[in-house]
């Protein structure tokens, strides 16, 4: 047994039969934790604890809402996507059509009194036009129909949320109807091959047509 060496009293003893490292005994590398068998995984940094990453549809973009068509207060018609049922140029033209035969016997009564020099019947008529004018403008801002369109079964409202567009705007929209009548009436066949089967007119004032039925 060796008490260590005479020379230095302090140095202490060693036991033989425990080998010191670095006397030619290698150490042993210490093994990293492996996550994964029994141990849990970090979550990674700047997450919270127990929330994960949310999934999100189209590469982190919310997709936006469609407006489903009853919205527009009338059920969801199959084979429409979820869009309003337009109405088509035939069914606009014919609602049109309607609406100016109304107007035709009192513009009647203005064309024979003026030519049989009858004032009192060329009054009547003009007053017969002016009135029923207001009143068509009247009946399509509050329910969206003229007397052709409810003929026709089509309603005009606003593209926003199918609500009915106001006297006012039904006004407006009566005199943006001359942008239609540029280019050639081009205006009033845009429907004919709008994707919403809108004039100028309804372009500008944000309206559609759709049908009720």
């Amino acid at each position: 047994m060796s008490f260590g060496s005479p020379n230095n009293p302090y140095e202490k003893p060693q036991n033989p039969q425990q080998p010191q490292p670095g006397y030619g005994y290698p150490q042993q590398p210490q093994q990293p934790q492996q996550p994964g068998y029994g141990y849990p995984q970090q979550a990674p940094q700047g997450v919270p604890p127990q929330q994960g990453y949310p999934q999100q549809p189209g590469y982190g973009y919310p997709q936006a809402p469609q407006v489903p068509a009853s919205a527009y207060g009338y059920p969801q018609q199959p084979g429409y996507g979820g869009q309003p049922p337009y109405a088509n140029w035939g069914q606009r033209f014919l609602g049109f059509l309607v609406d100016m035969l109304v107007f035709a016997v009192p513009y009647v009564l203005v064309i024979v009194g003026a030519n049989a020099k009858m004032g009192a019947l060329s009054a009547i008529g003009g007053l017969a036009l002016l009135g029923l004018a207001i009143y068509q403008l009247i009946i399509e801002g509050k329910n969206g129909q003229t007397l052709g369109k409810k003929a026709l079964g089509i309603r005009l409202v606003r593209e926003l949320d199918g609500q009915p567009i106001g006297v006012g705007m039904a006004f407006v929209r009566r005199l943006a109807h001359f942008l239609d009548s540029l280019a050639c009436y081009l205006g009033w066949l845009w429907p004919a091959w709008d994707a919403k089967r809108q004039t100028f007119a309804d372009k500008v004032c944000s309206t559609i047509v759709i049908r009720t039925n």
